[in-house]
């Protein structure tokens, strides 16, 4: 515990809380999670400052040593994520989902689950459910038929995005902090991962039987661009290419998703050349559509719990934790459940602090049962993920609709798939 717990200790935990509270309660407040987390980070080190909770030269290389890991992530997102824009601008995933083509609902169902499984873990959660909602308003122009395969869609995308270190941004959180290795992560939750997806499945399979109803078809028609395929074969090699590269060279992930940034942007600017009505489809138009406020919330959350792990209250909650539950796997699937409740991101960003690496050496099975938990937990409720937002956003769903079909076999799988773990470890 804490060898002295001071005013200063008791003001940052207080402005946390309320901060992380006005970030729960954003949908009515109106108020973008995004400043709060900037501002919160910054109450939260200035406190610390200013009390001289450590000397100040140790404050300013704490500081330092935070800002440097956080700035691998936020690099590694603004890479990856103008990759995936890249190529939806140029309308190459389209080529993917075009090759679904089924009138029955089971078929329908299993095929959904498959594609959006092995797409999440190779590009990430969100934007695969963004992909295959998109595709599931042409197959499935009745939204009624529509609202149960737009549910497996966000179960099945955070199931994929949970068993790569590019799949999730808690899993890619891990993975450039050192917590887990991409082969090891891999091996070990790709089959819990599966299992988490196969029981919703077979859930659903009881009841989703009969042909896909016709109508007008939603959605845009709009032709694939321009080197489509080119851009979206580079696309998903870059990013596959991330954590080989890492082994190859021991740079950090950063370096491996700039390298195939570079090569797209050289691709593109060649392709391209010349041609005024094709400038949406260069990259200096594509970082205009990046979502920044995403990323600065990253890095507002991050510094901030960094803060809260530098005056020592995490590693206090850690050892609070270890003495009431004694059970580093409840633990883990407690902070799976609270990420269905509330934002991932902090919750496994806190959870790194609590536990140094000393004590848990990459690849200890705590970690991957984080990055499974993180992962796969927030598909219980619509807002425990990105994946869930985005879908109550396109698709209208509304909370209690989500949970009445969703919550329980999202639940099943989740516990199944950790059971799973626990008895391969």
């Amino acid at each position: 515990m804490l060898e002295s717990f001071s005013f200063a200790h008791a003001l940052i935990i207080g402005v946390f809380v309320l901060g992380y509270a006005a970030i729960i309660i954003e949908h009515y407040t109106q108020v973008n999670k995004t400043a709060v987390a900037l501002l919160i980070a910054v109450i939260c080190w200035s406190i610390q400052f200013i009390a001289h909770l450590q000397p100040a030269n140790l404050q300013f290389a704490e500081l330092g040593d935070h800002v440097n890991h956080t700035a691998q992530i936020i690099f590694f997102l603004l890479g990856a994520m103008t990759i995936v824009e890249l190529v939806d601008s140029h309308k190459g995933f389209r080529i993917l989902t075009d090759l679904v083509r089924t009138s029955s609902k089971r078929s329908l169902l299993i095929i959904l689950a498959v594609v959006t499984f092995f797409l999440s873990a190779v590009l990430d959660n969100l934007t695969t459910t963004i992909l295959m909602i998109s595709l599931l308003r042409k197959l499935v122009p009745h939204k009624e038929d529509r609202f149960l395969l737009a549910c497996l869609v966000v179960i099945a995308a955070n199931a994929g995005g949970a068993w790569t270190p590019i799949g999730d941004v808690t899993t890619t959180m891990l993975w450039i902090d050192g917590q887990i290795s991409s082969v090891a992560i891999m091996k070990s939750l790709f089959l819990p991962s599966l299992v988490s997806l196969i029981i919703p499945v077979v859930w659903y399979l009881r009841t989703f039987k009969g042909r896909i109803r016709s109508g007008s078809v939603q959605g845009s028609d709009t032709a694939a661009a321009p080197g489509a395929k080119l851009i979206l074969t580079l696309g998903m090699l870059s990013l596959i290419f991330v954590p080989i590269f890492k082994s190859w060279t021991g740079l950090p992930p950063f370096m491996g998703v700039l390298i195939g940034l570079a090569v797209l942007w050289l691709v593109t600017d060649i392709l391209h050349r010349g041609w005024e009505e094709r400038a949406h489809l260069r990259v200096p138009h594509v970082l205009t559509k990046i979502d920044v406020s995403g990323v600065l919330f990253f890095l507002g959350i991050l510094l901030c719990v960094d803060a809260l792990q530098t005056a020592g209250l995490l590693r206090a909650l850690a050892t609070w934790l270890d003495s009431v539950v004694h059970s580093q796997a409840i633990i883990a699937t407690l902070i799976g459940i609270f990420s269905a409740i509330i934002d991932n991101v902090p919750l496994v960003a806190a959870t790194m602090g609590m536990y140094p690496l000393e004590q848990f050496p990459m690849d200890h099975t705590l970690w991957h049962m984080i990055a499974y938990a993180a992962g796969t937990g927030g598909s219980i409720l619509i807002i425990g993920s990105a994946a869930g937002v985005a879908m109550m956003g396109m698709e209208k769903v509304d909370f209690i609709s989500y949970m009445r079909k969703a919550s329980l076999p999202a639940l099943l799988g989740y516990l199944a798939g950790m059971g799973i773990y626990l008895l391969m470890r």
